[in-house]
C-alpha cells in the first residue's frame, strides 16, 4: 500500500525533472520500461517452488510480484499518459487518440475470453502460463514500437551535457531538486481546476470499484435465477467490459461538438436520474434492474475513459500560467493518482462492511435454509445500495464538476503549435 501510494508522485517528479533520457523522454521511458513491465507481469504466474499452505516464500513472492508490477505499471503508464498530453495540443487530435486507445482496449479485452478457452477456465495452469507469455511478448512488442516511433513536442527535453559534476555541484542540485519538488507540487495542488477534477475523479474511481466488485453479488442476490439465467448474466457482465469502449467510439461526434465538459456533466445527471427512477420502481422489476446495473457499469467505465482529456487541458493551462519550458505532465498524472487510488480500496471495504452488518457472510450461501426475514432485510439493504450510492455520488460529482473552468478547449486553437 505504501509503495503503491508513493511511486506515482515520485516517478512523476523524476520523469518531469530528471536529466537522464530514459526518465525524461516519454518514448524512451516506454521503450526501456516495456521489457521490465512484461517481466513484472509474468513474475506473478511462475511460482518459485511448489508452495504448501502457509509457505512464507509464497507471501514473499506475492509481495515482490505486486511491488514490481505496480512500479513498472506506474513508470510506463505515466509516460504513456504524459505522451497523450504532449503529442498534440489540439482537441481533435486528442479525441483521435482516445478513439485509438478504445479500439486497442476493445481488442485487448478479448484476451480474457481466449485465455479462458485456452486454459479451460484456469483448470490447465500450464496452458495459462503459456498464454501469459504470449500476452507479455505481444504487449512488449507494441510498447517497443511506441518507444521507437512516437515523438512529442518535448522529446529532446532533459538532454545532459555529459560533463561530470563535482561533489559540491551534486549537493547543490540535490537541495535544488527538493526545492523544485516542493514548488511544483504546491503549484499543482493549488490549481483550482486540478482540485475539482481530482475530487470528481476520486468519486468516479470509487464508483468503478463499486460496480466492478459488487455487480455480480448484487445480481445474484436481487434477481432470481429463474428470471435471469446464467447465460444472460454472463452477457450482462461481459457487456460491462466491452460496451464502454463502443459507447466512447459512438460518441465521438458529441465530443467534437459539445466538448468533454458537457458530456461528462450529462452522464452524472443521467446516472442520478436513472438511480432515482430505479429507487421509485422498487426491486421487483427484475429486467429493469438488470438493465440499470449493466447501463451503470457501461456509462461509468465509458466516462472514466475520457478523463485524460481534462487532465491534458490542466497540464496545458499550467504550462502557460507558469511559463514552463516543458509541461509537468507526469507530475500532474502522478499527483492525481496519489489522491484517487484510495477509492479502489475504500469502495469494497465500506460496502462489504455494510453488507456484513446485515449478515451477508452468513446468508450468501444459505438459500432456502436461511432466515427469510434476515434475507429480505439483506436484499433491501443491497437494493438501497444499488440505488442510493450512484445517486448520491453522481449528485456530489455534479456539484464538484460544475465550477470546472476549462470548458471550451474543443472550440479554441491548439495551445502550442503542432509539428
Amino acid at each position: 500500500m505504501v509503495w503503491n501510494a508513493v511511486n506515482d508522485p515520485l516517478f512523476g517528479y523524476m520523469q518531469d525533472n530528471s536529466k537522464v533520457p530514459c526518465w525524461s523522454q516519454r518514448r524512451l521511458s516506454i521503450l526501456y520500461g516495456a521489457p521490465l513491465y512484461s517481466l513484472a507481469f509474468l513474475l506473478a504466474w511462475f511460482p518459485w517452488r511448489s508452495y504448501t499452505p502457509g509457505d512464507w516464500l509464497s507471501g514473499l513472492h506475492l509481495t515482490v510480484a505486486l511491488c514490481a508490477f505496480d512500479g513498472m505499471l506506474t513508470f510506463v503508464l505515466l509516460a504513456q499518459c504524459a505522451l497523450f498530453a504532449e503529442l498534440s495540443g489540439q482537441h481533435q487530435n486528442r479525441l483521435r487518440l482516445i478513439k485509438y486507445s478504445q479500439v486497442a482496449s476493445l481488442i485487448g479485452s478479448s484476451s480474457v475470453l481466449f485465455c479462458g478457452v485456452v486454459s479451460k477456465n484456469m483448470e490447465d495452469f500450464t496452458a495459462f502460463q503459456s498464454f501469459t507469455v504470449i500476452i507479455a511478448v505481444l504487449s512488449c512488442g507494441c510498447m517497443v514500437y511506441t518507444g521507437f516511433h512516437s515523438e512529442s513536442h518535448f522529446s529532446d527535453k532533459g538532454s545532459d551535457s555529459g560533463i561530470p559534476e563535482s561533489a559540491d555541484q551534486t549537493a547543490h542540485h540535490l537541495a535544488s531538486s527538493f526545492s523544485t519538488l516542493k514548488t511544483q507540487t504546491r503549484q499543482i495542488l493549488t490549481n483550482r481546476d486540478f482540485q475539482l477534477f481530482v475530487l470528481m475523479n476520486f468519486f468516479q474511481v470509487f464508483m468503478v470499484a463499486f460496480f466492478n466488485n459488487f455487480t455480480m453479488i448484487f445480481t445474484e442476490q436481487l434477481i432470481p435465477p429463474d428470471v435471469l439465467p446464467s447465460l444472460a448474466k454472463s452477457i450482462m457482465y461481459g457487456a460491462g467490459f466491452i460496451c464502454p469502449q463502443l459507447l466512447v467510439l459512438s460518441c465521438q461526434s458529441l465530443l467534437h461538438s459539445l466538448g468533454y465538459y458537457k458530456v461528462i456533466l450529462f452522464t452524472f445527471f443521467l446516472e442520478a436520474g436513472m438511480a432515482a427512477i430505479m429507487l421509485v420502481l422498487g426491486p421487483k422489476h427484475y429486467y429493469i434492474l438488470a438493465f440499470f446495473l449493466t447501463f451503470n457499469m457501461v456509462i461509468i467505465h465509458g466516462t472514466f475513459s475520457l478523463f485524460n482529456l481534462p487532465l491534458a487541458d490542466i497540464i496545458d493551462k499550467d504550462l502557460q500560467k507558469y511559463k514552463r519550458s516543458t509541461p509537468l505532465s507526469s507530475m500532474v498524472f502522478g499527483t492525481n493518482a496519489l489522491f484517487t487510488k484510495p477509492g479502489h480500496s475504500l469502495a469494497p471495504m465500506i460496502v462489504l462492511n455494510i453488507l456484513n452488518q446485515f449478515g451477508y457472510e452468513q446468508l450468501k450461501d444459505a438459500g432456502k435454509d436461511s432466515d427469510q426475514s434476515a434475507l429480505e432485510s439483506l436484499h433491501s439493504v443491497i437494493f438501497y445500495l444499488v440505488c442510493l450510492v450512484p445517486m448520491c455520488i453522481a449528485a456530489l460529482q455534479i456539484l464538484v464538476w460544475r465550477p470546472f473552468s476549462i470548458r471550451n478547449s474543443h472550440t479554441v486553437d491548439a495551445k502550442y503549435t503542432d509539428s
